[in-house]
């Protein structure tokens, strides 16, 4: 099996390390470490990870330089994912990280990554074009959307369903969670597509499509399941 290859970027040196030594122990490949904006976008550019995961508070610019880098290496290096962890969550900063495209972007609040699975399995899915989004995240991003006509078109149910979608869950974790078959979780994610007028083409991202609708509409909120 090849192992994925990371580069971990944070100022503080214990936190650095200790996620370092999490991923290695997962089952990755750190190549390198960082602790300030410029020497993660030095060593990335030098590397070519596959997966990004630095802290979005590092220097310089003003404590936001973890933003700045994982803008840019976003920008010049397509093929590498980014994960972002944050102490909290920046309203402002997780738009701009997202932007118009989700794909290969994860965003998690530091004290909600409870155990080592959460951490490897975001780094994986990052990887793999996916998203990692905190739920927290995806509250503020959709409390601060605009208004998507598309989604009125949604059931209660595929609400919910999108709505764990864009937590980053599997259509199996989302059975899991609503306590439907995984074949009626495929039936609800086939509708959003064609109620949202996402076709299938050769460079889009389907799933991560249908998340950005969600999260760009404030009006969405989740129904309780019955």
């Amino acid at each position: 099996m090849i192992r994925l290859r990371v580069i971990v970027c944070d100022v503080q040196p214990i936190v650095r390390e200790g996620v370092a030594q999490i991923l290695r122990d997962g089952g990755f490949d750190v190549v390198a470490t960082a602790a300030d904006a410029d020497d993660l976008v030095r060593k990335a550019r030098a590397h070519r990870p596959d997966v990004v995961v630095t802290d979005i508070r590092i220097p310089p610019y003003n404590g936001d330089g973890g933003l700045r880098a994982a803008k840019t290496i976003r920008r010049e290096l397509s093929e590498t994912a980014v994960l972002v962890l944050s102490q909290r969550v920046e309203t402002q900063e997780a738009r701009e990280l997202v932007g118009e495209c989700a794909s290969g972007i994860g965003y998690l609040v530091k004290q909600h990554v409870v155990d080592l699975a959460t951490l490897t399995d975001a780094v994986r899915r990052v990887a793999g074009g996916g998203s990692a989004l905190d739920p927290d995240v995806v509250e503020r991003l959709v409390a601060h959307g605009r208004v998507e006509e598309k989604l009125s078109r949604l059931t209660p149910q595929e609400r919910r369903v999108l709505a764990l979608m864009a937590g980053g869950r599997s259509n199996r974790g989302i059975a899991e969670e609503l306590v439907v078959s995984v074949a009626a979780v495929e039936r609800h994610v086939t509708h959003i597509f064609h109620k949202l007028d996402l076709h299938q083409t050769p460079d889009q991202h389907r799933r991560v499509l249908a998340v950005l609708h969600y999260l760009g509409d404030p009006a969405t909120d989740v129904p309780p399941a019955r």
